[in-house]
């Protein structure tokens, strides 16, 4: 039986597919006992080094706790002022003014091109030579500077994507309503891009929480990540150990993350499409699209 996709497989084919899949899972397992073996044979696997996140609660009150609190602040602070500046700047490439337009596509690619961690570096340099900021918290707020610097302009271009994604009869249907262009943006275009923005946003929340590690590990921020070291020194080197749970406290973190963001953008969804409007943003109307406004009424 043939699809429009592939064709129908023959014996012969079957056969080679198997015998693929079988190799496949040996060679996997092949490389499943490696590590294992590896791991076994530095006694990295005994119990000993694994009991104490089991059976105490010493290391998560003492450096994985607070370690994730500084993680938590870090991320927190640097999306609350990089996702304002975002919308600002995506919205200023948008601009029909040139000297608005070209300034602000100049430091979007300027921060976008740079790595962060030099963003942080160089933030760290700058508050040490030039203010006062205690040397306990000088950290943080290099971290977060350079989270800022660099997800403001990679948020700066999925707002500005998201806004031209959506149809130009909303902007004409405004224009002709006489709404002026500071109003088109906010009341009209910027409501109806925030569903399709809404998933690139929470995987660059994501990113933040995970670049914070670059903090802990160049300029001594404790966050999560370098939590490990301390711990692993105080538990008898269970350096595996550490980096596992570490591990897994951030695929639990960024996984809550990413479900909530697709609720969310779910229940935006059924909200629109329960005021008159198709899940895309776009009227439920044949013909032109119309015009829809705040409180979800159609003109």
């Amino acid at each position: 039986m043939s699809s429009v996709l592939y064709d129908a497989q023959g014996p012969r084919a079957k056969r080679r597919n198997i015998l693929y899949t079988v190799l496949f899972v040996l060679c996997a397992a092949a490389v499943v006992w490696w590590v294992y073996d590896g791991l076994a044979s530095k006694h990295q696997l005994d119990w000993i080094k694994w009991k104490p996140f089991f059976t105490s609660s010493q290391p998560w009150e003492t450096y994985i706790w607070p370690g994730l609190q500084n993680t938590l602040k870090a991320a927190f602070f640097a999306l609350i002022i990089a996702l304002p500046l975002g919308a600002l700047f995506g919205i200023g490439r948008l601009s029909d003014h040139r000297w608005v337009r070209m300034p602000a596509g100049f430091i979007v690619e300027l921060f976008r091109a740079v790595p962060v961690l030099i963003l942080m570096i160089t933030a760290n340099a700058v508050y040490a030579e030039y203010t006062t900021i205690d040397t306990d918290v000088r950290p943080l707020y290099a971290v977060v500077t350079g989270l800022v610097l660099y997800n403001f302009s990679v948020l700066a271009e999925i707002v500005r994507a998201g806004i031209e994604t959506l149809p130009k009869g909303q902007a004409e249907a405004a224009k002709a309503l006489g709404m002026r262009k500071s109003q088109i943006m906010m009341s009209v275009l910027l409501p109806q891009a925030v569903t399709a923005m809404l998933p690139a946003i929470v995987s660059q929340l994501v990113v933040i929480v995970k670049d914070t590690a670059l903090g802990g590990a160049m300029m001594t921020f404790p966050e999560l990540l370098a939590s490990i070291r301390p711990m692993s020194a105080n538990y008898g080197a269970n350096t595996i150990a550490c980096f596992t749970i570490v591990a897994l406290i951030f695929l639990v973190l960024n996984f809550a993350l990413t479900s909530f963001a697709s609720w969310l953008e779910r229940w935006l969804r059924r909200s629109k499409k329960s005021k008159g409007t198709a899940p895309g943003g776009a009227p439920e109307t044949i013909g032109e699209p119309a015009l829809v406004i705040d409180d979800g009424r159609a003109v």
